[in-house]
């Protein structure tokens, strides 16, 4: 017992510092370790199982609209970064260099990765001469490099892993079509498939992404009521075009510039996992992104036919194509539940003598710890329905988390008492301007997350300075 005790005891409430927290999970639950390289992380295998779920799904959802994957260099030349001058300008503070090739010092510097608009805007440029070669509709899967001063595992790290898609058209509605198209993706995906619900909306001209036209976001809010970015579309017009000369022959023999889209979702999506669901025992995984779905426990092992008919369950499951495992360790029944329930796997399935003199098993829900006592014939059944049930019931609980911190302020005084006395979403209208945006960072350290596309009228007025109010906006503290 003591030792049961003692792993339980190794996490920090959330209600006590939710950053500990987070800290604790990540490492007990041995999704990550940190490295001798400042800033960046080791992804152990229960982490990577989780990214490689998240880009099975992501991949298959992206080819659904017909992306192609590619694969660009890791090295950016510094003249061709220097292409683009917002662009260069935003990414400038993050941009990692290399200055020597073995001993030799460089003609040119070249920038690992931050971002690759420029690379792919380089290879358009040489790939695209017709109408007949629109649309490029291409994504990457890679690691890129930004020189965080402040980081934490998942949620900002010098190197991390990404999806980047890059595509160009021949026509601006075309462009719009894929941005907003991106975001559904992304959107559906986090609901459906991580059950994160989200806010979808458009970012302010301050917050959009260095060189596009516009961004849209989606936002989701953390357990401890703070916001995370969660994905993000971006349309970029023709000013990389123009940049880049990428130019085609439309179908009247005229030069034209193609306008582009990029979107991208990283390994962040786990930190969000993990502070969306997760409780004061651990991890808790949505059945459908979880690496193992259910882990059979024997109680008792060591007596005749116990081991031997868990592992047949597990053999059940796994025919069902449920992602099950056996815990047939010698630890003891007790240290196996609260290791099952560190790491978040979303059912076990409890079997011992008494068990099986009544050919049934005992599942139990991670989120809810609900005990369902089951059949051995129909166990795959019911281990498959538990499931499937945790994951919608896991989206619900998560969306009225959102709704009861939600808060609306029709003035700067209600606006910043809320921030002061609550955490979550603050609903506000806005003038537009970007003082007014600034004033409220400032006086609160909340940022404008979203104008989202379902708009609502909170007030006539701005929230900050009183005049005619343009958008109701979302505003929040964020990661």
């Amino acid at each position: 017992m003591a030792k049961e005790k003692k792993l339980v005891e190794a996490i920090t409430s959330m209600e006590e510092d939710f950053a500990q927290w987070y800290t604790d999970v990540v490492k007990k639950a041995e999704l990550v370790d940190y490295t001798s390289v400042k800033g960046c992380m080791v992804i152990k295998p229960a982490g990577y199982a989780i990214w490689e779920n998240i880009q099975r799904e992501l991949d298959r959802r992206f080819k659904e609209t017909g992306v192609e994957n590619v694969y660009m260099p890791l090295f950016i030349p510094e003249s061709l970064l220097q292409r683009e001058k917002d662009h260069v300008e935003g990414f400038a503070p993050e941009v990692a260099w290399v200055t020597h090739g073995g001993l030799e010092p460089l003609a040119e510097r070249l920038c690992v990765r931050p971002t690759s608009e420029t690379l792919f805007c380089d290879f358009y440029a040489k790939d695209i001469q017709s109408h007949r070669d629109l649309p490029k509709v291409y994504n990457q899967w890679c690691s890129v490099v930004r020189w965080e001063k402040t980081t934490r595992p998942f949620l900002r790290s010098r190197e991390f892993l990404w999806q980047e898609g890059h595509t160009a058209h021949a026509t601006a509605e075309e462009a719009e079509a894929r941005t907003i198209q991106m975001l559904n993706v992304y959107a559906d995906f986090c609901e459906e498939y991580l059950a994160i619900p989200v806010i979808r909306g458009q970012k302010t001209e301050k917050e959009k992404f260095a060189g596009a036209e516009s961004t849209y976001t989606i936002e989701a809010l953390m357990h401890d009521g703070q916001a995370l970015q969660s994905g993000t579309s971006h349309n970029f017009g023709d000013g990389f075009a123009k940049a880049f000369g990428i130019r085609y022959t439309d179908k009247d023999n005229q030069l034209q510039y193609v306008h582009q889209t990029s979107w991208g979702m990283t390994t962040r999506m786990i930190g969000a996992i993990i502070m969306v669901h997760g409780d004061n025992s651990g991890l808790v995984l949505p059945p459908k992104v979880a690496p193992v779905q259910a882990m059979v426990i024997p109680i008792q092992q060591k007596k005749e036919g116990v081991l031997e008919k868990a592992a047949e369950l597990k053999d059940v499951l796994a025919a069902a194509g449920i992602r099950a495992k056996l815990d047939d360790t010698d630890k003891s029944p007790g240290w196996k539940f609260s290791e099952q329930e560190m790491r978040g796997i979303p059912v076990r399935i409890e079997c011992g003598p008494k068990d099986i003199e009544k050919e049934q098993a005992v599942i139990v829900r991670r989120d809810t710890r609900e005990k369902i006592p089951v059949t051995f014939a129909e166990l795959a059944d019911q281990v498959a329905e538990t499931l499937e049930k945790m994951q919608k019931e896991m989206l619900d609980a998560a969306r009225a988390h959102v709704q009861a911190h939600t808060y609306q302020a029709e003035n700067y005084e209600e606006f910043q008492r809320i921030m002061e006395e609550k955490s979550g979403f603050v609903k506000a209208m806005w003038c537009g301007s970007r003082a007014c945006e600034d004033k409220i960072k400032e006086d609160t350290q909340a940022t404008s997350r979203c104008i989202p596309f379902t708009q609502e009228t909170v007030a006539d007025t701005c929230v900050c300075c009183g005049k005619p109010a343009k958008k109701m906006v979302y505003w929040g503290r964020a990661y």
